[in-house]
Order: structure tokens, then sequence, then C-alpha cells
């Protein structure tokens, strides 16, 4: 039988992790990786040293499913990670564990949903920007210098007393943006 290795995390510095750590005590936990990030950070370091902690046979453990993943979808690919492994997943809270053909079924649910969330938010992108089409607009930025400028910072730069910078500057972009706009409009002559 593997090592029970556990996994806690609270979102800022004033939160406490003691409810974490006497969970994943009480469930046996001989090691515990802690950090005090966000969970929306992809650079979660610790669960990178958990991570690669693990062996086949291993179980990860946390205190609840939120503590794990930053969605479902980057918590389905965790979990998919360890069982390509050979390691198990247990969540304490939610009791779903990986170890069962009951706690599997309930996992891959949740997979399930995870990849049906993924395709509605892709029907209602391609259909939102199809709408968007017919009414005539196109997606993107809006420019970030109208035609007029254009012309204007074409006269000033004829001038070779003043300097592409301080033009920049002026219309508040930065020389990268100006050189893309001017040779933009040559190559479309």
């Amino acid at each position: 039988m593997g090592k029970r290795i556990g996994y806690a995390r609270v979102s800022t510095d004033d939160q406490n992790l003691d409810l974490q750590r006497d969970a994943l005590a009480l469930a046996g936990c001989s090691v515990v990786y802690e950090e005090t990030m966000s969970g929306k950070s992809a650079d979660r370091p610790e669960l990178g040293h958990c991570l690669k902690a693990l062996r086949s046979g291993d179980t990860l453990v946390v205190w609840r499913l939120d503590r794990l993943g930053r969605s479902l979808p980057d918590l389905v690919g965790i979990v998919s990670r360890l069982e390509r492994e050979g390691a198990a997943f247990e969540s304490i809270n939610e009791r779903i564990e990986t170890t069962s053909a009951a706690g599997k079924l309930i996992f891959h649910v949740f997979a399930a949903l995870a990849e049906f969330e993924r395709n509605l938010i892709r029907e209602r992108t391609r259909a939102g920007l199809a709408a968007a089409r017919v009414r005539g607009r196109k997606g993107g930025r809006k420019p970030a210098l109208a035609e007029l400028q254009i012309r204007e910072i074409k006269a000033l730069l004829k001038d070779p007393e003043i300097q592409v910078a301080s033009v920049a500057a002026r219309y508040g972009v930065s020389r990268t943006t100006l050189y893309r706009y001017l040779s933009k409009n040559i190559h479309e002559r």
C-alpha cells in the first residue's frame, strides 16, 4: 500500500491552514504540502512538488475539491494525470475517491460535466461571434489609432527634427505600435 500525501491551500495570508492540516492528519497523510496562493494562479509551486512526490500506489488527499483545482477542467486534468501515473485521489469533504469503482464513476461524471461545460462555452462563443458578424461587427480590439491620427503622424514624421518616441508618447502608443501602423499603411497602398 502506498503513501497518503496531502495538499492544503489557502488563498490569502490571513486565512489559516489548521482545519485542513487536522483533516489531512486524521485521513492518515504522512506528508502534507502547504501553500498560500490564489486558486486562480496557474503557478502553484507546492502543488508541483506534491505531484512530483507521488508514486504509483500513492493517494493524493485534499480537504475539498476547490483546494486542488482552479476550475473543474483543471481538476479533471490533475486527477487524470494521477490516474495515468497509477496514483489515486481522495477529497475528504466531498467523499470522492478514485480507488473504488463507485468513486471513479463519480469522478468521471464530474469530468463529463466539465467537458459538457467547455463545449457549451465554445458553442456560445461561436454563436455570439456569428451574430456580431451578421450585424457588421468584427472581433478584436479597437484600433489604437484612427485614420486621421495616422495621417497626422505621417506628416509629423516627415520633419527629421521630430523623434518617433515623442510622437508615440503624444498619441499614447508605443513606438512598436506606431511602426506597425506606419508599415501597415505603406503595404495597403
